[in-house]
């Protein structure tokens, strides 16, 4: 079983940075691929980014490649993503998720509660 803790998030401009944190409890974390989400207002949840056990693996949504980038510390036993040149349509609340199986997909097992991310104009 994981434990996921997210944090980072918060108010930033238009072409700003934040670095979403994901804190994991529990003594595999290293064994689980992890992922990054969000859903904004009325809309469904959406696949941002996920990183294999290793790190040596990622994917990445198309509208957040070249922006976002996910990565670990299996030592700390969290995972981030550093989100640049951050636009209004950003606004989300985050996720970050863990699963044995590293894909571009929804059905993670394991969730954090999320961290809201607000970009102005």
């Amino acid at each position: 079983q994981v434990q996921l803790v997210e944090s980072g998030g918060g108010l930033v401009q238009a072409g700003g940075s934040l670095r979403l944190s994901c804190a994991a409890s529990g003594r595999t974390f290293s064994s689980y691929a992890m992922g990054w989400f969000r859903q904004a207002p009325g809309k469904e949840r959406e696949f941002v980014a996920a990183i294999n056990w290793s790190g040596g693996s990622t994917f990445y949504a198309g509208s957040m490649k070249g922006r976002f980038t996910i990565s670990r510390d299996n030592a700390k036993k969290t995972v981030y993503l550093q989100m640049n040149s951050l636009k209004p349509e950003d606004t989300a609340v985050y996720y970050c998720a863990a699963d044995q199986r590293f894909y571009v997909g929804l059905e993670y097992d394991y969730w954090g509660q999320g961290t809201q991310v607000t970009v102005s104009s």
